[in-house]
């Protein structure tokens, strides 16, 4: 099993939006993420990067106008 740990904008202890990700959704400018636990937290913006070997995936975050 492939989990990963999702951060906000760049990868850094203080923007870990969530651990243990095992479900990654876009849809309507949202990314969704669902964790191990059926939790799901939804981030307004896009996918920047996602490294499974590493384990980890960047959300860019759309900041509102």
């Amino acid at each position: 099993m492939c989990l990963s740990t999702v951060y906000r904008n760049e990868k850094t202890a203080e923007n870990i939006a969530m651990r243990n990700v095992m479900r990654i959704e876009c849809a309507d400018g949202c990314v969704l993420l669902t964790d191990l636990m059926e939790r799901t937290v939804a981030i307004e913006g896009r996918l920047k990067e996602a490294n499974l070997v590493d384990g980890f995936v960047i959300v860019e975050e759309r900041i509102p106008a």
